[in-house]
């Protein structure tokens, strides 16, 4: 990390807000964002969130299912413990897990996916759109063996040759599917996240 990098990031609006509120990660301010404009999550819901290291998601989305919710969070890296007990992570690559190796840590079935996952970045954007939209494929594979009618997804895919690809097979699964671009995003990024309501099962 450079000083400069250092010094853009104190200065970032979400990074300070997180740092005020107690999120792990400027990205829970994606989620929250998200979740307030559009119909993704509510009161209750079981959530699985994949690449939620440092655990910013598994905290916004903590605030919206509340104490009869449950999120289960997945990724690479260790996740500190969120000492909640509605709240597991464990360590692994979504890569080699099944569904049910999955469903096996959950209360019941998810009502809602998501999926922060980025690949470790070469800097040559045509492999790191392919690697990203790997991981967005693998999600939405996990998600219809998850999922039961009517619940969503949130995954992020990298703008690129094969987005509107993506996009076009996350539209055959789902009945509502937009993309969009939280304002938490940072304007320079090329991430952008597909919102897929009501899986058809």
């Amino acid at each position: 990390m450079t000083r400069q990098w250092l010094r853009e990031r104190q200065r970032d609006y979400y990074y300070r807000l997180a740092v005020t509120e107690g999120y792990r990660s400027r990205a829970a301010y994606k989620l929250l964002q998200t979740a307030r404009k559009y119909p993704l999550i509510k009161e209750g819901d079981v959530i699985v969130d994949f690449g939620s290291a440092p655990g910013g998601w598994m905290q916004a989305a903590l605030t919206i299912v509340g104490e009869q919710g449950f999120v289960l969070g997945i990724d690479l890296q260790p996740i500190e413990e969120l000492k909640n007990p509605n709240a597991v992570a464990f360590v692994a690559d979504i890569a080699k897990l099944t569904a049910e190796d999955i469903l096996r840590r959950l209360p019941r079935r998810p009502n809602v996916i998501l999926s922060d996952i980025s690949p470790n970045l070469s800097g040559i954007w045509g492999v790191d759109h392919t690697r990203q939209l790997d991981l967005a494929y693998i999600t939405l594979g996990l998600a219809e063996g998850l999922l039961e009618a009517g619940g969503n997804m949130l995954v992020k895919v990298f703008q690129g040759e094969f987005f509107k690809r993506y996009l076009e097979d996350v539209r055959t699964r789902f009945e509502g599917v937009r993309t969009l671009k939280p304002q938490a995003s940072r304007k320079e990024s090329a991430e952008m996240y597909i919102l897929a309501l009501d899986f058809k099962g």
